[in-house]
């Protein structure tokens, strides 16, 4: 696989925290694997990825917890190798919160800062400083078990920040919430707001898109311990640079097909249901295997083959059959057999109360625009 081209960070000190090609090894198994990565100071970077891709071993390295096989991590320039985790500027939020549940709100935030016995006004002002930024001053004499599992995130949060760590590492932060309970509250903003309130540079790992693309102001999508995939999440979405990487970020149709055109302007793939004319070049490729990545919210449906408009806005268009549908409130997904077998999958805007779209039996055409599709050479 050719190296992947890593897009630099988006905000101040390019290289306050340098992942400088690490690797990390557990016996014969490579966990992490020559990885190099600058996070800007200020930036919330998210590691996301499947199970066992290398993002918490790496997250882990950051901590102190794991040592590098190999590499180094710099933080504004310091190298962290030999530190141990209480040593480094760098606290950690676990996925399960780790609250003593034996201990007050008030006295878990203090918990981190008694160890290092600054004065006591002091630790009671940094505490009531965190209860405020988190919204939980009122809570501060309950126990954990009194808590709502958002309040419980928010204050494993403040004891986090409460050291004034220059690094803050998330596991999972949202891992232990009912999802319906994040929609409704909106745990992913509440959270972002908070750390930029304290200006602190952030990387979190997770498995789940939503949560990264929310939060994060750029993201690497991570497998077999090899960053894939580096920039802001619309950026990732929007134009995936392998199949894994489309595959893996959102709901994607992937179509196998060979260049007959290859152009500065334009390509042309044949594939086994259309021929796919894509508005850009690739340059290169001509006669190559390669595969079209087309989102589902891209394509838009008709009962009758489209015309092209004005030059051709809708030149690409195949005829399928719908063979299941799915409701989802905003819009229907449609899954339309092709002419092959393969099936293709719409997303079908419901914009009135009620509306009808096709019924499955019926034969409709799928039609969308020449810069809808991405090409992958990989």
């Amino acid at each position: 696989m050719a190296p992947t081209v890593i897009a630099g960070p988006q905000e101040g000190d390019a290289a306050f925290l340098r992942i400088d090609a690490v690797v990390k090894d557990f016996g014969d198994f490579r966990a992490v694997d020559h990885v190099s990565l600058d996070v800007a100071r200020g930036e919330i970077f998210a590691l996301l990825g499947p199970s066992g891709c290398g993002k918490s071993t790496l997250l882990r390295m950051l901590a102190g917890f794991e040592s590098p096989t190999a590499g180094r991590l710099l933080l504004a320039g310091q190298d962290l190798a030999g530190l141990p985790p209480y040593a480094r500027p760098v606290n950690m939020m676990f996925q399960s919160y780790a609250l003593f549940p034996h201990l007050t709100v008030w006295e878990n935030i203090a918990f981190g800062l008694k160890r290092d016995r600054p004065p006591r006004a002091e630790i009671a002002q940094r505490v009531e400083e965190m209860l405020r930024l988190t919204q939980l001053t009122r809570f501060a004499q309950r126990k954990p078990h009194q808590l709502s599992g958002g309040q419980q995130q928010r204050v494993a949060l403040a004891r986090s920040l409460a050291k004034r760590p220059r690094l803050l590492l998330l596991d999972e932060p949202l891992g232990a919430l009912d999802k319906k309970l994040r929609e409704q509250t909106q745990l992913e903003l509440e959270l972002v707001n908070i750390l930029r309130a304290v200006g602190v540079t952030c990387v979190m790992v997770t498995h789940d898109q939503e949560e990264a693309m929310t939060m994060a102001s750029r993201m690497a999508v991570m497998s077999e311990g090899r960053l894939l995939q580096v920039g802001p999440p619309a950026d990732v979405y929007e134009t995936p640079g392998s199949r894994f990487v489309a595959d893996f970020i959102g709901n994607v149709n992937l179509m196998d097909g060979h260049v007959t055109v290859d152009e500065p302007d334009r390509v042309q793939v044949q594939c086994a249901d259309v021929t796919h004319l894509v508005g850009h070049g690739i340059t290169g490729y001509a006669g190559m295997p390669v595969t079209v990545a087309l989102r589902p919210e891209k394509i838009f449906l008709s009962s009758e083959a489209p015309a092209n408009e004005g030059g051709g806005e809708h030149l690409n268009r195949v005829q399928g059959r719908v063979v299941a549908s799915a409701y989802f409130g905003s819009y229907t997904l449609y899954h339309l057999e092709l002419p092959s077998g393969a099936v293709l999958k719409v997303n079908f805007e419901n914009e009135a109360c009620h509306a009808e779209g096709p019924a499955v039996g019926a034969r409709v055409w799928a039609h969308w625009r020449p810069t809808a599709q991405v090409v992958l050479t990989q």
